[in-house]
């Protein structure tokens, strides 16, 4: 467990090295997207010098690192407020759209993949591997606007966009879970007929126990461990998809705030939000390791 805590730094320092290396180099100047065109030559300098960009690349990226080093995200180009707090105001907003999701793709993977494989090959197996195969097939880019266009234009049901109740949730949630629930869908129901065809299942069956609570009791527990190496992995890719999501419905959290600073061509902002984005995958991912090994003992790590 202490490598997997070791990977952390390299993998992180990879990340900041290389969105800091591509905001640099792609086309765009933030002195002329926040002046204008119209703007002179002389406070186009002066802005330049005050946010620092007249200086070599090499020595902008140093005082990036020793910022880091110092707990400092910088302060932003567009706001001028800085850049950690501007991060961590809309981080609840993007943690309640993640867990609402989450919650969304176990309430429809759990049932179906324990259905689909207590029912293997019936009508109920066959549509669940109908709706994973469309949930598999269906982006968030066009997903979320199906969902508006159906449930709020012509239904009326839920609002197209905002923040602020349960119901504006409900469409950015079903956008981010229906994704995320094929896929914890058809690993259940693969982990799960694996396991009713041990022996233990059979010798709960044959000591009065019925097939259905031998499944639900004993199988069930053991097919959920590979399962939650998938749902951490998807977990943190809730963060980083939250982004599309965010903007479709402008649901004011990192992802929306990301792109908005790439639009702006706000480095320090761009920058610290796939610093933050970057570090709760891999928290998500060693948390899913602790786990792993509490249901388990008899894995070990290297």
């Amino acid at each position: 467990m202490l490598s997997r805590v070791a990977q952390i730094v390299p993998v992180v320092f990879g990340v900041v090295t290389i969105v800091f290396l591509l905001l640099h180099f792609i086309p765009g100047d933030p002195v002329e997207i926040m002046l204008g065109e119209s703007a002179v030559a002389a406070q186009k300098e002066e802005l330049r010098r005050e946010l620092k960009l007249d200086r070599p690349i090499v020595a902008q990226y140093l005082e990036f690192l020793g910022g880091l080093a110092r707990g400092d995200l910088g302060v932003s180009f567009r706001s001028r407020e800085p850049v950690a707090r501007e991060i961590l105001s809309r981080f609840p907003a993007t943690l309640l759209l993640a867990a609402a999701s989450l919650l969304v793709a176990l309430l429809i993977a759990v049932p179906l993949g324990v259905l689909s494989a207590m029912r293997q090959h019936s009508i109920i197996d066959h549509l669940s591997s109908l709706l994973a195969m469309l949930g598999l097939s269906m982006p968030n880019f066009w997903l979320g606007p199906l969902l508006i266009l159906v449930f709020s234009i012509h239904l009326g049901l839920f609002p197209v966009a905002g923040f602020g109740t349960v119901r504006h949730l409900v469409l950015p949630a079903l956008t981010m879970g229906m994704g995320m629930a094929a896929i914890l869908m058809r690993m259940l129901r693969s982990s799960l007929l694996e396991e009713i065809r041990q022996e233990y299942v059979n010798t709960a069956s044959s000591k009065g126990l019925s097939r259905r609570a031998a499944v639900l009791r004993h199988a069930l527990r053991n097919s959920l461990i590979p399962v939650l190496t998938v749902l951490g992995l998807q977990f943190g890719a809730l963060l980083a998809g939250s982004i599309i999501t965010e903007t479709i419905f402008s649901w004011p959290g990192i992802g929306r705030l990301t792109i908005q600073a790439i639009d702006a061509r706000d480095y320090p902002l761009v920058q610290g939000c796939i610093l933050f984005i970057a570090l709760c995958t891999v928290a998500v991912n060693l948390a899913t390791d602790l786990l792993y090994f509490r249901l388990d003992p008899k894995i070990r790590h290297d």
